[in-house]
């Protein structure tokens, strides 16, 4: 399969997001704050650093409607939804167990897109995703509990992909007419907004931690941070379903970052399964790339 330059420049950075999305379960993992005070800090710092952008860009703010803010809101309602569920299902399970149950976020995206945008798949996609998905099951296998804990962390997981299924959905929607930073920006702030307003009613403690808990704070609003924006800005030229499956790299690049820095144990099969998993996003991704490249040959 050769890529033109345009193809390319969608890969490397779905590539790229797969890596720096795989370290929020390590900084999770390293924090003792609460669930929702690392998410609520993760998105007003990241807010922060997205200022001078949003200076740039001020006068395509005034031009959102009510309906887009709307839309904004639900989107931050997702998304706080997700991070709150998932950050509390690692401090529940592994990584490895909390992160393959990400797995099912594109066929959920999948069913999602279905249902609400009409949209189509084929016979080798759906192939394709299954491959990844089994290859996905055998990477966290092993690390399955059978504990209640590890099963209600599991559980948190799974409704942490709904929550994420659907941001990336409206996403999909709102990002077409607005610019991805104006859009990426409101909708963290309204995920801070939720996440502070649900930090103050639960009376959990804002400000006293430990100055590591802080830098973990920067870390998250940094490094997967970026990803998100990076899903954002491809939500113009992919679909929800598309970065959903590259999203199935995150369960192995975690999975290998908590072998190295958590100490957790990784068993042969869940090394092959690393590897289907790849094959699978890699086939997938080049599959959609290549329906792209007929759709505008056809048009041209």
């Amino acid at each position: 399969m050769v890529f033109n330059s345009e193809q390319k420049s969608y890969t490397v950075p779905l590539v790229l997001s797969i890596i720096l999305i795989s370290f929020s379960a390590i900084f999770v993992k390293w924090s003792e704050a609460p669930p929702t005070i690392l998410a609520m800090y993760r998105m007003w710092f990241a807010c922060v650093f997205l200022l001078p952008v949003l200076w740039i860009k001020r006068k395509e703010i005034i031009q959102i409607h009510f309906t887009q803010l709307n839309l904004l809101f639900c989107s931050g309602i997702f998304l706080a939804l997700h991070f709150g569920l998932w950050f509390a299902s690692l401090t529940l399970t592994t990584v490895a167990s909390s992160t393959i149950i990400l797995a099912l976020q594109p066929i959920i995206a999948l069913i999602g897109g279905f249902f609400i945008f009409k949209e189509r798949t084929t016979t080798s996609a759906i192939i394709t995703m299954t491959i990844a998905i089994i290859g996905a099951m055998m990477v966290g296998w092993g690390d399955f509990g059978l504990s209640d804990e590890a099963i209600l962390g599991d559980i948190l997981s799974f409704f942490s992909v709904i929550a994420v299924v659907g941001y990336l959905m409206i996403g999909q929607n709102v990002v077409q007419h607005m610019s991805h930073w104006i859009y990426s920006f409101s909708v963290f702030f309204f995920t801070a907004l939720i996440l502070t307003g649900y930090n103050l009613i639960a009376q959990i403690p804002l400000f006293s931690y430990e100055s590591r808990e802080w830098g973990l704070f920067l870390l998250l609003a940094i490094i997967p941070t970026l990803a998100h924006l990076i899903h954002n800005w491809l939500l113009r030229y992919m679909n929800a379903t598309t970065i959903s499956m590259s999203i199935l790299g995150e369960p192995v690049g975690a999975t290998i970052l908590a072998v190295l820095l958590l100490g957790e144990k990784l068993v042969y099969w869940q090394l092959i399964g690393g590897v289907l998993v790849l094959i699978g996003v890699f086939l997938f991704l080049t599959q959609q790339q290549k329906q792209r490249s007929d759709l505008h040959a056809k048009s041209a």
